[in-house]
Order: C-alpha cells, then structure tokens, then sequence
C-alpha cells in the first residue's frame, strides 16, 4: 500500500533567523564550514546540510524573532570535529561527553554557541 499524497516526507529545510545575515553566513561557512549553496538577495542564505537545506534569514515577523532550535550534526569522529571548531573560533558550551548507552552504541554529544546565541551541537554514534 502507497503512502497517501498528504504525507509528509523528509525533512527538507530548516532555519535560523538572524539580524546580520552575512556574519551569521560567514560564521557557518568558515567556523563551522558547512557547504553554502547559494544567497537571495542580503536576507537569505542557503547551506547544505546532507541534502536538508539550512536557512539563514532576517525574521519576517516579530513572533520569529528568536533563537533557533538546537540542531546536532553528526560526525563521524567527535573528538577531532570537536577540536576543529574550537581551533576555528567556534564558542564552545559542553566538550564531547557521552550521553546515552544503546544496547549496539554509545551515543555522544558536544555543545557549542554561535555569535547569535543559537545552541548546537555535535552528534556522534560509536560502535
């Protein structure tokens, strides 16, 4: 049986609102380096995020006006993603830590800010 047509499907697109969207671009380009894909104009950026687009906008209302949610990006090896952002510039708020035992994996996390505040964090599964 197929799905209904009003299923959602993967996610495709997340974003971040910011009052300087060059700086905020720049800082997830160069500090945190992912792929930026393209901008729209001085208000929009656009990341990859490993086919989900990332979106760095100023807000289009007041009610967006605030940090973003907490988005963790996987790696393969949280020590050494870790160690490059910080040599990179990037503010940390928690050093890599393990965070959950799965019965087939440890699951580890580490935490940093970006220059508007936003939390996010590295994601690592060890077998």
């Amino acid at each position: 049986m197929s799905p209904p047509n009003h299923a959602l499907g993967g996610l495709m697109q997340v974003a971040i609102t910011t009052k300087n969207v060059p700086a905020l671009a720049a800082y997830y380009r160069d500090v945190v380096g992912l792929k930026h894909l393209f901008d729209a104009g001085p208000n929009l950026s656009f990341f990859d995020l490993g086919g989900v687009r990332l979106m760095i906008s100023v807000p289009s209302s007041p009610e967006l006006d605030h940090p973003a949610s907490v988005f963790y990006y996987r790696v393969a090896d949280i020590e050494a993603a870790h160690a490059a952002l910080k040599a990179r510039g990037a503010r940390e708020e928690r050093p890599p830590g393990l965070t959950a035992r799965m019965p087939d994996h440890e699951l580890w996390t580490s935490f940093f800010r970006d220059p508007d505040d936003n939390l996010f964090a590295l994601m690592c599964e060890k077998r």
